[in-house]
């Protein structure tokens, strides 16, 4: 009977089983061994097959992984400092008495120096006034002097004017006094006047107030408006003269 092709075979006899069988169990006898002596001595680099009926292959070695890095933390980053804002109406209190500080000191540092200026301008007033006088004195008594050389007066003669010279000059400004009030009694007002050699009056002075201040101001007035005065009868001037003058003469 013919076979068909595609049926499976009938397995052959023991023979080739058993025998493979034996070569295991040889294999197995000779890695026991192996491993025997293995164990008792330090291993070389030896390694041992196994055999098995159905070859295998083996797994790969298992490799445990590597631990992961602990994550450092960040450092927390300091916040930075922040200053509390000034009031801000405080602040302009502040510059406002700083400006006016700064204004008084300016204010009197000012004053100071008028002052200061205004003494400096009297004391050169005063000066020139006193260098002026002395110079006048001097020219006064100098011109148509009669003195001697000894002599440390400053009038232009030493005898004193004549007896109705005195009448002569109140005579000459008289008649300029312009006053119209009625007062009781009959008050004196003595002016000193200056005059210079020609009778020019260069200046006058009320040494001695009647009580009188109406009077006191005619009487000034009327010597300004008189201007000069007339000479001695020697023809000369004295260079200064108290005159006395009341309402009733």
């Amino acid at each position: 009977m013919r076979r068909d092709a595609l049926m499976p075979r009938r397995p052959g006899g023991m023979g080739p089983g058993l025998l493979l069988a034996l070569v295991v169990h040889l294999g197995l006898v000779v890695a026991l061994a192996i491993g025997v002596h293995w164990r008792a001595s330090e291993p070389e680099g030896v390694e041992a097959e196994l055999w098995a009926a159905v070859p295998q292959i083996a797994a790969p070695r298992a490799v445990e992984p590597e631990p992961a890095p602990t994550p450092t933390p960040p450092r927390p980053t300091p916040a930075p400092r922040v200053e509390p804002p000034p009031d801000a109406q405080i602040a302009i209190e502040r510059a406002k008495r700083e400006a006016q500080e700064r204004k008084k000191k300016e204010q009197a540092e000012k004053q100071k120096l008028e002052q200061e200026a205004l003494r400096k301008t009297q004391a050169e007033e005063a000066k020139l006034a006193a260098q002026r006088e002395a110079n006048l004195k001097r020219i006064m008594g100098q011109a148509g002097a009669t003195g001697d050389a000894s002599a440390t007066g400053t009038a232009a003669q030493s005898a004193g004017p004549s007896a109705g010279y005195a009448g002569r000059i109140k005579a000459r400004i008289k008649p300029n006094i312009v006053f119209t009030d009625t007062i009781s009694g009959n008050p004196v007002a003595e002016v000193e006047v200056r005059l210079a050699p020609d009778g020019r009056i260069l200046s006058r002075k009320l040494i001695k107030g009647s009580g009188v201040t109406e009077w006191d101001d005619a009487v000034q007035r009327a010597i300004d408006r008189t201007e000069v005065l007339p000479r001695d009868i020697d023809g000369r001037v004295p260079p200064t003269m108290v005159i006395e003058f009341k309402p009733r003469d």
